[in-house]
């Protein structure tokens, strides 16, 4: 590794931090279940962090204006998306959004359309509100997992449908949606009716040379139907500073939305904001060396898992691999990971039990100990 990887190299202790992804298993597994990662944050982060701590006064906090201009020119610099001021909507997260998005855009009973395996929290939230789920099935074409349009189609014409949730990048099938997937699913909503939640926290880690286009930059249309929802945490690991944003341009279902989350979620946490403006003003060149390393890690699984019968589809973006273990007829794959010492995210919760979910967000010499810690136990048991 170059000195560039120094810092994601640097193996991190995090037992003692009550971290989330640190405390679910014994501590002689290692975790490679929730997205996030195992790096340091930005020197900016940091910077601006303790200079905010240094103030000494916590009190309640309005958005400030440098946040709203460092979101526009990282929206407008990365995706060519000119968003107003107007059209931002301040969050503590992202997944309470998505789950007030649901409740407040359809009725009991509707339809919501979710093209899975995908994010539980986008076939939970759904459920919860007693919504009915249309599922659709993503499959492998050409080396990427898409949705199966001939289904999409049907479900869209379903009178019951009301919503699209989608997940662009998807996670955790890690393909980016091209503007002519974009725009045959805008056609589908356009021509019923539906509203479009486009969950796009990973839109920043995109390891391959193609772009990322907001399902609502797409014309004008597409921008009057969707609630775009997005935050820095997943790319700079700040995801328990609290802080998201959702982009709105629809005056109507803007104001519905901030009428029905008063009251029930809460401001963003000032920290949070305070990251998120270092994260987008001054964290260009951490970003840049952490794709650089994300991309190194994933061909080095992808190159491991080759040498196994697991199989993993190519990934375009994230840190979040998504591996078909069905050549081994586990009956709980997940058990036999852990038993190996390796905590990965079970497959059934994201919608297919023969699969799990490996974060690769860390040091490679983690993931080559968590590879090495699996390798054997697929030894043992003489898969390999």
């Amino acid at each position: 590794m170059d000195g560039v990887f120094s810092v994601f190299e640097r193996v991190i202790d995090r037992s003692f931090m009550n971290s989330d992804k640190w405390s679910k298993y014994p501590e002689e597994v290692i975790p490679m279940w929730v997205a996030d990662m195992d790096f340091d944050s930005p020197d900016c982060i940091k910077k601006a962090l303790n200079q905010r701590v240094d103030e000494g006064v916590y009190g309640y906090t309005q958005t400030p204006n440098t946040l709203v201009k460092a979101i526009q020119s990282h929206l407008s610099s990365r995706y060519d998306w000119g968003v107003s001021a107007a059209h931002l909507v301040h969050l503590p997260g992202l997944v309470c959004a998505l789950h007030l998005s649901v409740r407040i855009f359809s009725n009991e009973g509707d339809g919501v359309i979710v093209p899975g395996p995908v994010y539980y929290h986008l076939t939970k939230a759904p459920l919860t509100a007693k919504r009915q789920l249309i599922s659709i099935d993503m499959q492998i074409q050409s080396g990427r997992w898409v949705p199966d349009m001939a289904q999409f189609e049907a479900a869209c014409a379903n009178p019951k449908s009301k919503m699209i949730l989608l997940c662009n990048p998807h996670n955790p099938g890690g393909s980016v949606y091209t503007k002519a997937e974009l725009l045959r699913i805008h056609a589908l909503a356009q021509q019923y009716d539906l509203v479009v939640v486009s969950d796009e926290i990973h839109c920043d880690l995109i390891l391959d040379e193609v772009p990322h286009v907001p399902f609502a930059s797409l014309n004008q249309d597409a921008a009057n139907r969707t609630i775009t929802l997005m935050a820095p945490s997943k790319t700079f690991n700040t995801a328990g500073l609290g802080y998201a944003f959702a982009v709105i341009e629809n005056p109507l279902l803007r104001q519905r939305f901030n009428q029905e989350k008063a009251g029930l979620i809460p401001s963003p946490n000032m920290l949070g904001m305070t990251a998120a403006i270092a994260a987008y003003e001054n964290g260009q060149a951490w970003h840049q060396s952490l794709i650089r390393y994300l991309k190194n890690n994933r061909d080095f699984l992808a190159s491991r898992i080759a040498k196994t019968p697991m199989k993993m589809a190519h990934l375009e973006a994230t840190y979040l691999a998504w591996i078909d273990v069905s050549a081994l007829s586990l009956e709980d794959p997940h058990a036999f990971f852990l038993a190996a010492g390796v905590g990965v995210s079970d497959g059934k919760d994201f919608g297919n039990p023969n699969y799990i979910r490996l974060n690769f967000g860390c040091p490679q010499s983690t993931l080559d100990q968590a590879m090495t810690r699996i390798e054997k136990a697929l030894r043992q048991r003489g898969f390999i």
